[in-house]
C-alpha cells in the first residue's frame, strides 16, 4: 500500500470531498495562496479557485461565525484555526452558537461544519501556542471532537466529519504532520466515535491519543522484551468516546494507563478514569495511572518542554508500576 504523510492525507481528504460536493469550501487565515501555516491546503486554491478557498481576516470569531452562517444556509464549510490556542478567541461562537444551533432551533437548523485546528505540543511553540484543549471542547454537548493519530485515520475521519450533519472539531497533531503511514488509494470513510486497537495485549491497557499513540507503541516494543504485553487503545474520537472498547479492554487486562499531552488536572484522562471506575471497578487489579503533561504553562526551552511532556520512559515507568 502507498504511504502518505499525515499532512498529505488530510489534504487528500479535503480535495476528494471538494471534488465530490460543491457545497464544501475552505476558509481560514492564509489558507489560499500561502497554503496554510502548516501547509495542509497547498495547491487547493489552484484547483478550486478563491471562492472555495477563502482567505479570511485575522478574526477567529469571524471565521467560525462565517462558517456557521454558511452551514445553516446549506454549505459545508471547513474552517481552519491556525493554532488550537486561538480557538479560545472564537470560544463563544464554538460553544454557545455552533454546538447549540440544532438544539436551540428545535431541529430547524443544522450546522454541518468542520473546524480544523492543530495541537502543537513538542515543537517549542511556548505557552500560548502549545495547549491541548480537547477536554474543554469534549465537555460541550452538541460538539463532536475528533483527534486522529495516523495518516489513515486522519483521512478517513476527516471525510466522515465533512459529511456529518453535526459540527466537528477536528484536532490535528502538528508534530505528526510529516509522519508517514499507509493510506489506501480507494475511497474509504472511518466511523466517528469508534476506537481503534492499535496493538493487542494481555497485561495492561494503555488508552492514548495523538502523538502519544506513537510513543505508546514504541514503549510496547521495549516492554515486550521484558515480557510485559500492553494493549494500546486509540479512541480517535474524544466526544463521543467509545466507552465499550475501553471497558472491554480493561476487563481483559485488569490494568489501565492513560496517556495524553494535556494537563493532568481536568484532562480527558480524568473522564476515562472515572468511566472505568464507574463501570469496571471490580475488574481492576491495580490503581489507574495517568501519564500527562505537568500542570504548568508550556516552556519554550526544548529541554524543559520535553521534561514536562509525556515520553516513552514515563509510559514504561507507569506500566511497570502496575504490571
Amino acid at each position: 500500500m502507498r504511504e502518505l504523510t499525515y499532512r498529505e492525507a488530510i489534504r487528500e481528504a479535503l480535495r476528494e470531498e471538494m471534488r465530490r460536493d460543491e457545497s464544501v469550501f475552505l476558509l481560514g487565515e492564509d489558507i489560499g495562496r500561502y497554503g496554510g501555516t502548516c501547509k495542509v491546503t497547498v495547491g487547493l486554491i489552484d484547483e478550486f479557485g478563491p471562492d472555495r478557498g477563502r482567505d479570511m481576516p485575522l478574526s477567529e470569531a469571524g471565521i467560525v461565525g462565517t462558517a456557521l452562517g454558511t452551514a445553516i444556509l446549506g454549505m459545508r464549510p471547513v474552517a481552519e484555526i491556525m493554532y488550537m490556542d486561538f480557538s479560545l478567541i472564537a470560544a463563544d461562537q464554538i460553544i454557545n452558537q455552533v454546538a447549540k444551533t440544532h438544539y436551540m432551533s428545535a431541529g430547524q437548523f443544522k450546522s454541518p461544519l468542520v473546524i480544523r485546528t492543530p495541537q502543537n505540543c513538542g515543537i517549542s511553540a511556548a505557552a500560548q501556542h502549545s495547549q491541548s484543549l480537547e477536554a474543554l471542547y469534549a465537555h460541550i454537548p452538541g460538539l463532536i471532537v475528533v483527534f486522529p493519530s495516523t495518516p489513515y485515520d486522519a483521512k478517513g475521519l476527516l471525510k466522515s466529519a465533512i459529511r456529518s450533519d453535526n459540527p466537528v472539531l477536528f484536532i490535528e497533531c502538528r508534530p505528526l504532520y510529516d509522519k508517514r503511514g499507509p493510506v489506501p488509494e480507494d475511497e474509504y470513510l472511518l466511523p466517528i466515535g469508534k476506537a481503534n486497537i492499535k496493538r493487542e495485549g494481555k497485561d495492561v491497557t494503555v488508552v492514548t491519543i495523538g502523538r502519544n499513540v506513537i510513543q505508546a507503541l514504541e514503549a510496547a516494543k521495549i516492554l515486550e522484551k521484558e515480557d510485559i504485553d500492553i494493549e494500546v487503545i486509540d479512541p480517535t474520537t474524544i466526544n463521543p468516546l467509545d466507552k465499550d472498547e475501553i471497558i472491554n479492554s480493561v476487563k481483559r487486562t485488569s490494568k489501565l494507563v492513560i496517556v495524553h499531552d494535556a494537563w493532568k488536572t481536568g484532562g480527558i484522562g480524568a473522564e476515562i478514569a472515572a468511566l472505568v471506575v464507574e463501570e469496571a471497578l471490580d475488574y481492576l487489579d491495580a490503581p489507574i495511572k495517568r501519564v500527562t503533561t505537568l500542570d504548568t504553562p508550556m516552556p519554550y526551552n526544548p529541554k524543559l518542554e520535553q521534561y514536562v511532556l509525556p515520553n516513552i520512559d514515563n509510559i514504561m515507568k507507569a506500566v511497570k508500576e502496575i504490571a
